[in-house]
């Protein structure tokens, strides 16, 4: 008997001791397996002792928000703390508002402005310079919110410094500006690659820490918000923050808590300001080659009416593993929420899907309490767990059957971990006239882009809800947006001011109380007219715009000193300055007697009004006030360009049109902006590792706030055969310690 235990114990062992390298060599394996399939993973400690495997050490962001524009520059420090040289790929988020129209490395004392590219050109540079064993980075857009950045050639010591450059317009909901900043990039459930040649891209396949894992890199922002009236109700729903005043009009905030990880969930900053209803005015910029214009009109009041007719809604809820826990218990609380907002009029139904759906019903049920009941106990029921098949989900939801004499609106909640956004948004044109689509994001780090598309494709509104407490308000808020729009049918028409390349050229429904914003190019002079018309409730709705006596703000692209200036009337002056942001206090801050001061450092839209000693000593009466403004920011043009190709893209729906590609690398190459087609490049001259034996390291990332393993799946043992095996191994040796096991292995032998 004891040399059969003997032997048995001795296989354990050396089944272990077989399956160790085996394990290390599968983990490398894994990688590049994950690399073809697509699929993110997790994070494995490398064998290669001497590889920096965390490059990146800090990121650090400063956004200046002045009124309604945002200007935004990231700095990412890396470093290579290891001993030999590395290739860096990081991939990082941000918003699908901003124009990216800058970046910068710095390595030691060399300081390189990369330059705008296409695509597969920078790519080739990027492969070039690496081989030959120069330093370079390359920045690339993935998807309108998502960007790599992969840098070649890190030597031992270095510290590498990359600034990019942001644009962002924002514009107030309901009376509220959000200025929102993402910081992680959630992990993307890729599905199963359709073909032997098939494969996923690149950026899908990344390394993550195990929930709970301390973040090796550090995560600091700081925004300094300016307005010309009282800023109010500041405050930030994702992060513990400081908040110094100037004044009651401009604050700097920052961090509160730098040891609390800030970059693990998206840092969304809420104000107010005192007094300002959305005004409507204009902001022209002049120069040589083309002209822009940014329209702003105020929304009519919403029109309350209690003649809602009845309306079909369908709830797709996503209770995949990436929703297991807090996400799901959050989504429960919204659609259990949404249920029981529902008239008796209403009919409803149920879709839950992750890697399979089901619904409640094979077709939509009335709205009573009995039914709601059912559908709370089958929401209630859930747990989280699977893959994330939104795909089959909407198409089973838009299978049920409808009928013609209600309107149907399909309502998805889901955090928006996918890879495949584009198949969704073509699913939903293909049933536009069908249903109107309103998607709700769920979490601290909402794939905003799929839930941005979703609403725009299907001519609906995006919601997001980071937390239990905002499901109320938030089901409140779609409930009286569906049935009471501030404005439809809009048109606008202009008539004696020359306009073209006029953005958006289809205006949608206007269901929050938000401003209708206009970009486009104009020539001759700023005169005339523009008409807006749409319907509210049962009623017209027209409003007419004096362009040569509204409060347009003049932007002159020239330099200073020697910039051109334009009179405009005090009143009109005073309401495009609480329009646009532009504060008259803040003179002093960059003039000095009509003389420009040192040029800030972030150079966003320095638009000064100049009423102080250059007015005051001038033969101008006092009801007249020049404005002087620096254009080193084109900012009107790279918020034209980045609508333009928002439209031209159209949420990836004109991906294999060449036409299409073929302009949006114009406008990136001309306006020097990230784009699908269009990268930035930056090399150094000399040869910098000249033995060429640098190693590819991937940053890891951190799981969103509140996300939990089984967002890859769950399986940090034992899912992969090595483990496996090791762990049978384990197993093994372990029982043959236990009592009733001696005792069977006796009888045995007996």
């Amino acid at each position: 008997m004891k040399s059969y235990k003997r032997q048995l114990c001795f296989f354990g062992v050396l089944l272990l001791l077989v399956m160790l390298p085996v394990y290390s060599a599968h983990a490398e394996e894994e990688k590049k397996e994950e690399d073809k399939t697509g699929a993110p993973y997790f994070y494995v400690e490398s064998t290669e002792v001497n590889v920096d495997s965390f490059p990146l050490k800090k990121t650090n962001v400063i956004a200046e928000i002045n009124g309604m524009i945002a200007d935004i520059h990231v700095r990412q420090s890396y470093a290579n703390e290891g001993n030999s040289p590395i290739n860096a790929c990081y991939v990082f988020p941000a918003s699908t508002k901003v124009t990216v129209h800058g970046m910068q490395m710095q390595i030691g004392d060399q300081l390189i402005t990369a330059k705008i590219k296409e695509k597969e050109e920078a790519k080739e540079e990027f492969e070039q310079a690496k081989e030959e064993g120069k330093s370079a980075s390359l920045l690339s857009e993935e998807r309108p919110n998502v960007f790599t950045m992969n840098i070649a050639n890190i030597m031992p010591g270095d510290n590498v410094s990359i600034d990019l450059h942001y644009t962002e317009l924002i514009t107030p909901t309901d009376g509220i500006y959000q200025f929102v900043y993402p910081t992680v990039v959630g992990p993307r459930y890729v599905g199963p690659v359709l073909d032997d040649c098939g494969t996923r891209d690149e950026w899908t396949a990344m390394p993550y820490l195990p929930e709970g894992t301390e973040a090796k890199d550090q995560y600091d922002i700081h925004v300094n918000l300016s307005a010309a009236v009282p800023i109010t109700e500041l405050a930030s729903s994702s992060h513990e923050i400081s908040v110094q005043w100037d004044q009651n009009t401009k604050a700097a905030v920052s961090l509160a808590d730098t040891s609390d990880y800030a970059g693990n969930r998206d840092f969304i900053l809420d104000y107010k300001m005192t007094g300002q209803e959305i005004s409507t005015g204009m902001m022209l910029n002049t120069s040589d080659d083309e002209n822009f214009f940014m329209l702003m009109v105020q929304p009519p009041e919403r029109f309350e009416t209690e003649d809602i007719p009845p309306r079909e809604y369908i709830f797709v809820l996503d209770v995949s593993g990436s929703m297991s826990g807090y996400p799901l218990d959050t989504a429960k609380e919204l659609i259990k929420k949404l249920v029981s907002d529902l008239r008796e009029t209403d009919t409803f139904n149920l879709v839950l899907f992750s890697g399979a759906s089901v619904q409640m019903a094979d077709k939509s049920l009335p709205a009573s309490l009995e039914n709601i009941q059912r559908a709370v106990k089958m929401i209630d029921d859930q747990e989280g767990g699977g893959g994330t098949e939104l795909a089959p989900a909407l198409r089973d939801a838009l299978a049920i059957p409808a009928s013609e004499e209600v309107s149907r609106s399909i309502v998805i909640i889901t955090d928006g971990y996918i890879y495949g956004e584009e198949e969704i948004f073509e699913i939903i044109h293909q049933h536009i006239g069908d249903a109107d689509f309103f998607p709700f994001g769920i979490g601290r780090g909402v794939n905003r882009y799929l839930i941005e598309g979703i609403a725009k494709t299907g001519q609906g509104e995006p919601f997001v809800v980071t937390q239990k407490e905002e499901a109320s308000d938030t089901a409140e808020r779609f409930k009286t947006y569906i049935q009471s729009p501030v404005l439809t049918d809009i048109q606008v028409k202009f008539d004696g001011f020359y306009v073209y390349d006029v953005e958006p050229s289809v205006l949608p429904t206007l269901f929050a109380q938000r401003p209708i914003v206009l970009l486009g190019k104009w020539r001759g002079e700023p005169a005339g007219s523009v008409q807006i018309t749409g319907k509210t409730g049962s009623s017209d709705y027209v409003q007419t715009i004096s362009i040569d006596n509204s409060a347009a703000v003049r932007m002159v692209n020239s330099k200073l000193p020697n910039q051109k200036t334009a009179q405009i009337n005090s009143a009109e002056m005073k309401a495009a300055a609480d329009l646009f942001g532009v504060n008259a206090a803040a003179v002093n801050d960059r003039f000095s007697n009509n003389q420009p001061s040192k040029p800030s450092e972030v150079s966003g839209v320095n638009t000064v009004l100049d009423i102080n000693g250059a007015v005051q000593s001038s033969a101008k009466s006092d009801n007249q006030l020049v404005l002087a403004v620096s254009m080193e920011s084109e900012v009107l043009s790279y918020l034209w360009a980045q609508k333009r190709i928002e439209r031209l893209t159209d949420y990836g729906l004109s991906n294999d049109n060449p036409d299409v590609k073929a302009e949006v690398t114009r406008l990136g190459l001309t306006y020097s902006m990230l784009t699908p087609y269009t990268s930035f490049i930056a090399v150094t001259e000399t040869v910098r590792n000249p033995d060429k034996n640098s190693k590819d390291v991937k940053q890891p990332l951190s799981l969103p706030l509140e996300v939990s393993n089984f967002a890859l799946g769950g399986y940090l043992f034992g899912s992969e055969p090595g483990e496996l095996m090791m762990a049978a191994a384990l197993v093994l040796i372990l029982l043959l310690q236990l009592p009733c096991v001696r005792r069977l292995l006796r009888k045995k032998t007996a």
